[in-house]
């Protein structure tokens, strides 16, 4: 007979959600929103960066979001969430103080420990800054685990660029370069101009000891390889988010799909080598 000691422990359900309190929020841009949010129950969110979360709003639905901050931060979480459908445009509207329904952290996030030691280049694009933002506070916070670290950022618009503020403080680091640039610069801006593949001609890269971090659109992210491949950075050490069409993160509807990857599930982490295979079909 089995007595209640040995009764077998009832695992947290990946389906039911958690009560998650936002406890600041601001407008980053005209279509994103930052929140930070608290787990009401006093257990903080066990995540690695590049991971994401689904956020539920009652009555209205869910919707995955990227965890944008670094777990050394502390026991909150940050989130940064672009205006483009029902889900997104109810948080919109949600305020300090305000709840929502939290499930994960799901999928492969970045992996700091492979990459001690080494010199890291990001390359950040659009939304793409969002997920890359964990990783750089990460290695901000253990800065003396790595070497030089390079940050490239690229936006649309100067309107379109994310974390103006924290930017600027990375400019201003001496153990560190940033480079930003707009694709289309308006009146007020006295930066780079064009696409951010042209930042890498402002910098210099050691392709043996150098992991690249490569988060953004389509377009961007295509370019951005055949530049870091093209100065020798080996393919391994080309570190992917794709984050294709996530759903339900517990690989079950299959919109993340591509050829018998999950990427709410293997990724949306991926080296370059694992990419180039599953984009051949091998």
């Amino acid at each position: 007979m089995t007595t209640l000691s040995e009764s077998p422990v009832l695992q947290e359900s990946p389906y039911v959600p958690r009560f998650g309190t936002i406890v600041e929020s601001r407008m980053l841009t005209a279509q994103e929103k930052f929140f930070r949010i608290v787990m009401e129950d006093g257990r903080p969110l066990d995540y690695k960066p590049g991971q994401f979360v689904e956020v539920s709003i009652f009555g209205i639905g869910e919707a995955p979001i990227s965890i944008c901050s670094s777990p050394t931060q502390g026991g909150f979480f940050e989130l940064t969430v672009r205006k483009a459908g029902m889900v997104t445009a109810k948080m919109h509207e949600l305020n300090t103080g305000d709840t929502v329904g939290i499930r994960g952290p799901f999928g492969n996030g970045f992996d700091p420990a492979a990459i001690k030691g080494q010199n890291v280049l990001f390359v950040a694009g659009g939304l793409g800054l969002a997920p890359a933002r964990g990783l750089i506070r990460w290695v901000f916070d253990r800065r003396a685990d790595y070497k030089d670290v390079t940050l490239l950022v690229g936006a649309r618009t100067p309107a379109d660029l994310l974390f103006r503020d924290e930017i600027k403080e990375w400019q201003s680091r001496p153990d560190c370069q940033t480079l930003v640039t707009v694709d289309r610069a308006d009146e007020t801006w006295t930066g780079n101009k064009g696409v951010i593949t042209r930042l890498f001609r402002k910098i210099k890269i050691d392709p043996a000891n150098t992991f690249a971090v490569i988060v953004g659109p389509p377009i961007m992210f295509k370019f951005a390889v055949l530049e870091v491949l093209s100065e020798g950075v080996p393919e391994n050490h080309v570190i992917c988010s794709l984050e294709r069409r996530m759903k339900c993160g517990l690989g079950k509807c299959g919109h993340c799909q591509i050829r018998n990857v999950y990427v709410c599930q293997e990724g949306p982490v991926f080296t370059y080598d694992f990419v180039k295979k599953l984009r051949e079909g091998i």
